[in-house]
Parts: C-alpha cells; sequence; structure tokens
C-alpha cells in the first residue's frame, strides 16, 4: 500500500483536505485548485478534523460497496452525466456507486467527510476534486458567498465582471483582457460577498470551455495544437472528437449531433498560464460590470441600453449544473446562496458602473477597444 499524501484547498474561511493512498488525487487537486485558490499538501498523519475527502484506490471497498448498495433499496439518479445508484440508511449515511465509472461514494457525519473508493487513479482524481469543490461551495454558501453567472478579470485588484447569456461574450471579454495584462479570475462563474464597503470575487476552479473557432480567433488554437502534438494532454472531460479535430487542424465550431451544442477545448486552470501565458488572479473587488454582445458587422464600442442583472445572472437551485447535491453536502442552501445574500450582492452591483458594448469579429480591434476601457475604469 502507498504512503498516505494530503492536500488542503482554502478559499476564503473554507477549507477541506483531500486525503489518499495515491499522489496521483493528490496531486491532481493541488494543480487543479492551486491556480486559483489555496491549495498545499500538509502531512497526512496531522489530518484528524474538519471537512475532508478521502479517496482510495481499492477495488475491494468499491466491489463491497456496490454489492451493499444493489442488496438494499435504492435509487437511480444521474451525476455527471452518468448513472449513479445511491442509498440512504437510518443514520444518515449516503452510499453511492458509479458502475461506469468504477467509483463508490460514501458521505458521513451531514457530509463533512466523503470517502471514496475507486478501481482507476483518473476517474478517482476526477471524483475527488469534485466533491471538494462542492464542500468549498457549500461552506461559502452557507458564510453568504452567493455565486454569480459572470467572466471576470482583476487589474489592480479591481475585478470587472461580464455577464450575458451563451453566446453573448462573456468567455471571449474575459481572455481578450487576460491576454493584454489583466489576471483572468473567472470563466463562466465567480463568487461574490459584500464585506464592509466592498465586495469580494473570489474565482470558482473548473475547466474552462472555449469553442475551436474562438480558440482561433483568440491566437491561441496552434499553442493548443503544438501542445497536443508534443504528448501534452488537455482536461479529461473533452470529448475525444475536439481532441482528433485539434490535432487534424480543423478550427471551424465542432457541435454535438443536432446541433444543439457546441463541443469545445476544456483547458485546465494552471494551462492559462503556462500554455497561454496569462496571469490568474485569487480574487479581488468588484469595481464594474460589462454586458457585452457580438455583432460581426460593428465596431467595438460602448452602446446605449438599460441591461441591469437579472435572475439569470446568479447561480441558482440545488441543480443548479450536472452536479446536483445527491451527498447532502449543501444541507439544504440553494446552489448559488441564500436569498438575502443574493439581494445584498445584487443591490451593491446595481450601484456600480454598468457598461453595455458591442465587439466585433475582430479580434484585434476587441482587445484594443476592452483593454482602454478596462484601464479607464
Amino acid at each position: 500500500m502507498s504512503t498516505p499524501t494530503a492536500t488542503r484547498l482554502q478559499a476564503a474561511d473554507a477549507s477541506v483536505t483531500v486525503l489518499s493512498n495515491t499522489a496521483f488525487v493528490t496531486d491532481w487537486a493541488r494543480r487543479y485548485f492551486g491556480s486559483w485558490w489555496n491549495a498545499f499538501d500538509v502531512p497526512a498523519s496531522s489530518v484528524c478534523a474538519g471537512p475532508l475527502v478521502t479517496a482510495d484506490l481499492h477495488e475491494k471497498a468499491y466491489t463491497d460497496l456496490a454489492a451493499l448498495v444493489r442488496s438494499c433499496p435504492h435509487d437511480e439518479v444521474t451525476y455527471t452525466k452518468v448513472q449513479l445508484l445511491l442509498a440512504r440508511d437510518s443514520t444518515g449515511t449516503i452510499t453511492g456507486v458509479s458502475p461506469d465509472e468504477g467509483l463508490a461514494y460514501r458521505s458521513e457525519q451531514l457530509g463533512s467527510h466523503v470517502t471514496l473508493s475507486g478501481r482507476t487513479a483518473q476517474p478517482l482524481a476526477l471524483a475527488a476534486a469534485r466533491i471538494a469543490r462542492e464542500m468549498i461551495r457549500a461552506s461559502l454558501l452557507r458564510d453568504g458567498w452567493t455565486l454569480l453567472h459572470a467572466s471576470a478579470v482583476v487589474r489592480d485588484g479591481r475585478a470587472l465582471l461580464a455577464f450575458g447569456s451563451k453566446g453573448a461574450g462573456k468567455t471571449t471579454t474575459a481572455l481578450l483582457l487576460a491576454s493584454r495584462g489583466s489576471q483572468l479570475l473567472a470563466n463562466d462563474r465567480a463568487f461574490v460577498k459584500a464585506v464592509g464597503d466592498e465586495l469580494r470575487v473570489l474565482p470558482w476552479p473548473s475547466a474552462a470551455a472555449i469553442g475551436l473557432g474562438l480558440l482561433d480567433a483568440l491566437g491561441l488554437y496552434d499553442v493548443v495544437r503544438d501542445r497536443l502534438q508534443a504528448g501534452e494532454q488537455l482536461h479529461p472531460t473533452q470529448h475525444q472528437d475536439v481532441t482528433d479535430a485539434l490535432l487534424a487542424g480543423r478550427r471551424e465550431p465542432l457541435w454535438e449531433p443536432g446541433g444543439k451544442r457546441e463541443m469545445k477545448v476544456q483547458v485546465f486552470p494552471d494551462q492559462f498560464a503556462t500554455w497561454f501565458g496569462m496571469e490568474l488572479a485569487t480574487g479581488g473587488h468588484a469595481a464594474a460590470l460589462l454586458f457585452p454582445r457580438i455583432d460581426p458587422a460593428s465596431t467595438p464600442a460602448v452602446v446605449d441600453g438599460d441591461r441591469a442583472l437579472g435572475e439569470d445572472d446568479f447561480m441558482s437551485g440545488s441543480t443548479e449544473d450536472r452536479y446536483p447535491d445527491h451527498f447532502g453536502l449543501a444541507h439544504g442552501i440553494n446552489g448559488g446562496g441564500s436569498d438575502v445574500a443574493r439581494a445584498t450582492v445584487a443591490d451593491r452591483l446595481a450601484t456600480l458602473p454598468h457598461h453595455q458594448v458591442v465587439l466585433s469579429h475582430d479580434t484585434q480591434a476587441n482587445a484594443d477597444f476592452l483593454a482602454k476601457l478596462a484601464a479607464d475604469l
């Protein structure tokens, strides 16, 4: 048996420790979260209290838990787009088994200790990181943070937040500003909390989804293709068709069957720095709001309009994404924060400068315009 290793993750006042009998799992957590949250190794022998994820490669434990769940009353639900068999006992312990992934979950102590048993290292590492992030989320939301559906960059501690529906230009705005010297804080969502006179902003670490066309427009396509050809890898949630398209040199958008959803490149947080030379921000305070939209025939500019924040600009619900709270980690709190926290943040954001902007398909012109706008805020 390998020597156990442990990595502690911290974001504001929330923390969780990932403990494993394989260093691959803790290395993954440190890599995945270290760029945006604080992640550091701790002695495994010192881990005795606090929120804990124990994730071990242990085929017998997985097999035993799978047999246990199948032998008792259980529900069949979906988690991470795959089947999960879920059982609860009289003590409040929740046990789940994902046969397709070879993973077993056991949530105890009201969700403060989750044990995972896996048959192979990569699915185990992915699952441990996912659970750890959800535990941090739950702790932050209980502490008064809320979760915005926004991209964000930071310049001199001041965070510029971009809002909009899919395709509006949130990601384009953030990445163009990050390419011009701002620090990238969020690709699609960010934590916000009113602290004194400030609205503090924290990242939500996740793989960033970037379409092939946008990657090409940003001048990053060849960087990614060269790295892949050299044997490096993007996030494993990326569909193989996307990898094949990159290796083949295809630059046009790639769509799922039916054409409803674009298949995108999945970039690790640390690859923004190591591959793209962008600096990442670990926090900031909200200073202004942008509401971009794309008009191919336009000239980049600030435009008139009355766009204000709405419900869609906040993450919400117990199942706001593909990770519903099957393991009792959130204790019933809304997935985007309490009503009081959301209302407080909305009121504070409403007092900040709002700029509605139109962007074109001229990447250079967009970057010049956004960089000047950010510098003037």
